[in-house]
C-alpha cells in the first residue's frame, strides 16, 4: 500500500476521523481486493494529494458497517466518503471516484 494509506481497522480509528472532520475534511475510501472497478479507484487515490483513509472490505467488513450506520451512506465498493464535522458532505462508488473530483470535494469542504 501506498504510505499516504491510513488503514481503519477498529472503531477507535474510526471514532479518531470523526474527531478529525471537525479540524479539517478526511477522505474514506472503502476498497475492495478482489473487484477490478475498486482496483481503478484504487489508482485514482494514489493520485490524491491527501491521506487517504482506507477500510479493506474483505478484512474489515464490521468497520464498513459502522460507516454506513454513522454517516447514513448506503455502502458501496468502491466508495470514497469525505468527512466534515462528523459528518459526510461528499461521497462517490465506483467510476465516479476520481483523484480531481475528490480534490474538489475537499475543496469545498474546507
Amino acid at each position: 500500500m501506498d504510505n499516504h494509506f491510513i488503514g481503519i481497522t477498529n472503531t477507535e480509528s474510526l471514532e479518531e476521523l470523526l474527531q478529525q472532520s471537525t479540524e479539517r475534511p478526511v477522505v474514506i475510501f472503502k476498497h475492495s481486493t478482489t473487484c477490478p472497478v475498486s482496483a481503478g479507484a484504487y489508482s485514482e487515490m494514489m493520485a490524491l494529494k491527501a491521506p487517504v483513509n482506507i477500510v479493506v472490505v474483505q478484512d474489515s467488513r464490521d468497520i464498513s458497517n459502522e460507516i454506513e450506520s454513522r454517516t447514513d451512506v448506503e455502502h458501496h465498493s468502491p466508495q470514497v466518503i469525505v468527512l466534515r464535522n462528523g459528518k459526510a458532505v461528499w461521497n462517490a462508488s465506483h467510476w465516479k471516484i476520481k483523484s480531481d473530483v475528490v480534490e474538489e470535494a475537499l475543496r469545498q469542504a474546507e
